[in-house]
């Protein structure tokens, strides 16, 4: 971080809040029902800007090295990108759990971004500031990965419960909860005047909550790859940034990705180990991208060539 200008860290923000303006307040500015089409298109934008800035590092990072920091963005953007669409499992779980009425996805899903881009950053700089006092700390991230990657490959699909979720129920617990949505409104009075809760809000929490869990293996990932503050959190913003195009985009077909998890888990694994070796081997930053590459698309490919089989009287769906 410490080669990085204040204007650039001030023009990246300045940048994602107003894409973030320009998204709830004039793309969004009513609910509707995100059509496929929109969604292709904002998600083909995302990643063309990731690429732009991208090709950017390469040409004006101003620390030195800028083709290695331009390849360490390119790693982790692929990593944590394919960390964000296997959350999207869960997502597509709460909403129909909650019966969330679909014009109202992407208000939710633009509120939970804002929450994970101010949840992110203070991990992200947390984790640079502990990894500058305690180097030390590299090899704990290194084992919590492998430990991850091998609990990713081994079990099984289990139900998301978001009923069950702690700030669900402590928000049932200690505030009264309407029955039915108030069209897209999280907070709403009623007849005596009192402040009440409707549950896009519980909707809300479960999917804060969920990006906090998710949070602790994207991050440290991430610190796998580059030590770089900046080149991390831009990294990470680009990637969650274009969840919400990708959850409309994907999220009728998420059940295809059925080799993901494992692919996520040989990533991680891969990561995890460059981490604890790190003292005796340095893996060069072009080597780490091309064996992420190959995992992450040969998951998909296998996805692909290898389809889930359909259900008796139906098409498959999640975990069939």
């Amino acid at each position: 971080m410490e080669g990085t200008p204040l204007i650039a860290w001030a023009g990246f923000l300045a940048f994602i809040a107003l894409m973030m303006a320009l998204d709830l307040g004039v793309f969004h500015r009513k609910a509707h029902v995100v059509r496929l089409r929109e969604a292709a298109s904002w998600s083909a934008a995302w990643v063309a800007m990731a690429l732009l800035f991208c090709a950017g590092l390469w040409r004006f990072y101003p620390a030195g090295n800028a083709h290695v920091r331009a390849l360490e963005f390119l790693t982790a953007y692929l990593v944590e990108l394919s960390l964000s669409v296997d959350n999207l499992f869960v997502f597509v779980v709460i909403f129909r759990y909650f019966r969330l009425p679909e014009p109202n996805y992407h208000r939710v899903l633009f509120w939970g971004i804002v929450g994970a881009v101010i949840l992110r950053a203070a991990m992200i700089l947390g984790g640079v500031a502990l990894v500058a006092r305690f180097h030390w700390v590299l090899y704990a991230f290194g084992a919590f990965l492998l430990y991850t990657s091998v609990k990713l490959a081994t079990m099984k699909d289990e139900g998301v419960e978001p009923g069950q979720n702690p700030l669900v129920k402590l928000a049932r617990k200690l505030f009264r909860v309407t029955g039915e949505y108030t069209g897209a409104s999280f907070l709403v009075r009623d007849n005596a005047g009192r402040i009440t809760l409707t549950p896009m809000l519980l909707i809300l929490l479960a999917v804060e909550t969920t990006d906090v869990v998710f949070a602790l293996d994207s991050i440290p990932a991430g610190f796998g790859v580059t030590r770089d503050g900046f080149i991390l959190f831009t990294a990470n913003m680009f990637a969650v940034m274009g969840l919400r195009s990708m959850f409309f985009l994907l999220a009728g077909m998420l059940h295809r990705f059925r080799f993901l998890k494992p692919g996520l888990a040989g990533a991680l694994g891969f990561i995890g180990v460059k981490m604890v070796v790190e003292p005796w081997i340095e893996v060069p930053i072009a080597v780490s991208l091309g064996v992420v590459l190959a995992i992450i698309a040969g998951s998909i490919l296998l996805s692909a060539l290898l389809p889930p089989r359909p259900l008796k009287g139906d098409a498959a769906c999640r975990g069939g």
